[in-house]
């Protein structure tokens, strides 16, 4: 009998504290830098986003998108035996943010990582997980996103401070005789690391380079609605699926214009792009579990329809996932 993997629940969550365009057009002019609400929404159709408080880290905003999650698919803690966390704004150097929210879960034993592929780490994760479960390695993996990236915003820096917010999704996928996860595809391309990176280090106890975020928005864009177009015609046609067989596409929630030409690309209408950027900004790995939490919470996505995940982000990578919800 042919092994499957499947999504069972889904999770999200984001801090407290909620910025619109209006408080950092007023935060940034404190700092004499000009931008304002029409700027901000015309290039990104973000309107808002949200910050995490001091102190709060990537596996505390994990740990109620997960637990949300497990009740949604019915599940415990005690059955999860495989935990990922896509984050590129881990608690610490080391060990990973997915033992530290193990911890908090009350979960011993299973194995528990790290992915960082940055905007495309919870595509990267997921495929991993669906890759373990076929094998027989595992039967009910907890897959989250989660990142802080506030931390590591430039606040002098206009064209990129208003574009990022924190945030948290999860996934509870399991083992399935029915098929859930159809497809996927996953790349990079080292080259590109330039264009959207934070050049810093820790060494001997100081900070080596840059630790903020640095990005050419414009050399990301042209990339990015590129390669997620082939990526989404490949995992198509690795599941012998069309177009026309998307009910939903949940792309990686970066930029309106950016994911509504990957849409065009696919001859998708406008209704079955599920956007979220406006309400929570660049959430990196966490937007697009973000995104089909909202979706399936609000009653878009329905037992049976068929959804396209896409991803890309720094380092460059890209990827997607086909699946049958």
């Amino acid at each position: 009998m042919s092994r499957y993997s499947r999504i069972t629940g889904t999770g999200s969550h984001l801090p407290p504290r909620r910025l619109s365009n209006a408080d950092m057009v007023a935060m940034l002019a404190q700092r004499d830098i000009e931008t304002s609400d029409e700027w901000i929404v015309e290039r990104t159709g973000i309107r808002a986003r949200h910050f995490a408080a001091e102190g709060v880290s990537a596996s505390d905003l994990a740990l109620p998108a997960a637990r949300a999650a497990l009740e949604a698919a019915g599940r415990k803690p005690e059955d999860v035996d495989l935990i990922i966390v896509a984050t590129s704004t881990p608690d610490m150097v080391f060990p990973s943010c997915a033992t530290i929210l193990q911890a908090k879960l009350g979960i011993v034993g299973c194995p528990a990582f790290d992915m960082q592929a940055v905007c495309s780490g919870f595509v990267y994760a997921l495929t991993v997980a669906d890759s373990m479960i076929r094998t027989g390695s595992v039967r009910c993996a907890l897959v989250i996103g989660a990142e802080v990236f506030s931390r590591i915003l430039d606040f002098n820096d206009r064209t990129t401070c208003v574009l990022f917010g924190d945030g948290s999704g999860a996934v509870v996928l399991e083992a399935s005789d029915e098929p859930g996860i159809l497809a996927t595809d996953l790349h990079a391309d080292g080259r590109h690391v330039g264009i959207l990176c934070t050049p810093g280090t820790v060494s001997g106890g100081q900070v080596l380079g840059d630790p903020l975020l640095k990005m050419d928005g414009q050399a990301v864009f042209k990339l990015a609605v590129n390669v997620l177009d082939s990526a989404a015609r490949a995992t198509l046609s690795k599941a012998g699926r069309t177009e026309a067989d998307v009910d939903w596409l949940i792309p990686h929630q970066a930029n309106i214009r950016i994911m509504q030409s990957t849409a065009r690309k696919l001859k998708l209408p406008a209704e079955k792009l599920v956007a979220t950027v406006h309400e929570h900004g660049n959430t990196s790995a966490a937007s697009i579990p973000l995104a089909l939490d909202v979706a399936v919470r609000d009653g878009r996505v329905r037992r049976g329809d068929t959804v396209m995940l896409e991803g890309v982000g720094g380092g460059f990578t890209w990827g997607a996932v086909l699946l049958d919800y």
